[in-house]
């Protein structure tokens, strides 16, 4: 949680350009609404549209993904999302997931060791 409050704080002030995958929102939200409620994730939701570039999830990274030599293909999506918008580096938990990717991957814990993204 820390290291995701540092990731929002640098997000927050103008040092890092953010992008999430469209589908990740519902992710979000289903898992706070099971463990904090319906208002906690909707105030949530609300706060990830206001701070982040949300990337479309349509036919063209659909299609990346079910082409890419990845495993899971929620991790595929995420990736195909990052490399249609060109971004610099992928923040994630899980880096393993992203064995196969061509852009950086970095865990969160390492946020402060990246001087700038995008």
């Amino acid at each position: 949680m820390e290291n995701a409050a540092r990731l929002f704080e640098r997000i927050d002030a103008g040092e890092i350009e953010r992008f999430i995958a469209a589908t990740t929102i519902t992710n979000i939200y289903y898992i706070i609404r099971r463990v904090a409620g319906r208002v906690v994730a909707q105030d949530a939701v609300i706060h990830v549209l206001s701070d982040l570039n949300i990337c479309t999830v349509d036919l063209e990274v659909l299609e990346q993904a079910l082409a890419s030599n990845f495993e899971d293909f929620e991790d595929a999506v995420q990736y195909a999302c990052a490399v249609v918008h060109e971004v610099d580096a992928i923040v994630t938990r899980d880096a393993a997931g992203f064995a196969n990717a061509e852009i950086p991957v970095v865990l969160p814990e390492d946020i402060d060791t990246i001087d700038r993204f995008g």
